[in-house]
């Protein structure tokens, strides 16, 4: 998994400040002070059993996240699936003590769901921020690159979140002014850009994060295809971009004089 550095201080402030984070931390800290209340009224045969539940929660739990941890590239699907994991285990330490319990936390992590939302990652890179008529004319005008590759997303999409990351850090490797450029458009804030780019923003079908390359300004390929629902789409990471959109091939025709 690829991560950049980050100030320790800038990770609790983020815990902290956002919403979802927050609500989370709040959530998972409570077991501990519902176990303390606990053990002083279950008997010591129930207190025994969730010992040893807890501890083989700990080790499923510590598999888990050191698996995720080689295959997830970013951060942000890092800690999706983390949290994912840690709401399983704790429903099922809790079965063991009261079902009672069980359900608070079932309705707790629901409300927790409607109400927030996983941030997702903030910096650009080197792509620009794009309307849909900006990137009309950048794709019309004979001045700019000639190969542009748009990212089409929206923050309610939980898929766009998890590889927010992505696109950005792909952008810093691969920016040439004169050959590649990177741009992103907001479905959430610009739906006709969905039909006009054949789009499937929501449902079943919903293809966000969607990926287009233009050269020309006419379309070279994109990610997921048209016919993406024939097959699962594999999650989105820089090595599948960089693999499906050939960047690596860009990049040394560019060099070469291409």
């Amino acid at each position: 998994m690829e991560k950049k550095q980050s100030n320790p201080m800038e990770w609790l402030n983020q815990m902290v400040g956002e919403p979802y984070y927050l609500s989370h931390s709040l959530a998972f800290f409570s077991y501990f002070i519902v176990r303390s209340s606990a053990s002083h009224v279950l008997s010591p045969h129930i207190t025994h059993i969730l010992f040893y539940r807890e501890i083989q929660a700990i080790l499923a739990f510590s598999m888990l996240i050191a698996y995720k941890m080689v295959r997830e590239e970013t951060w942000e699907a890092f800690i999706a699936d983390t949290l994912f994991f840690g709401k399983i285990f704790l429903v099922a330490l809790t079965l063991i003590m009261d079902y009672h319990l069980t359900l608070w936390y079932i309705v707790l992590f629901s409300v927790i769901y409607v109400l927030t939302q996983q941030p997702a990652y903030q910096e650009l890179g080197t792509s620009s921020k794009l309307t849909p008529l900006q990137l009309e004319a950048l794709l019309t005008e004979g001045n700019t690159s000639r190969f542009w590759l748009v990212e089409f997303r929206a923050s309610f999409s939980s898929g766009c979140r998890r590889a927010s990351r992505c696109f950005p850090e792909l952008s810093i490797t691969y920016i040439r002014k004169q050959n590649l450029s990177f741009g992103m458009v907001d479905i959430g804030l610009f739906p006709n850009a969905a039909e006009k780019f054949g789009i499937s923003p929501g449902g079943s079908m919903g293809q966000l994060p969607t990926y287009i390359l233009f050269e020309n300004a006419t379309e070279v390929t994109r990610f997921p295809e048209f016919n993406f629902e024939a097959k699962p789409t594999p999650p989105i990471t820089k090595r599948l971009l960089c693999r499906h959109f050939e960047l690596d091939r860009h990049l040394l025709e560019y060099v070469n004089g291409k």
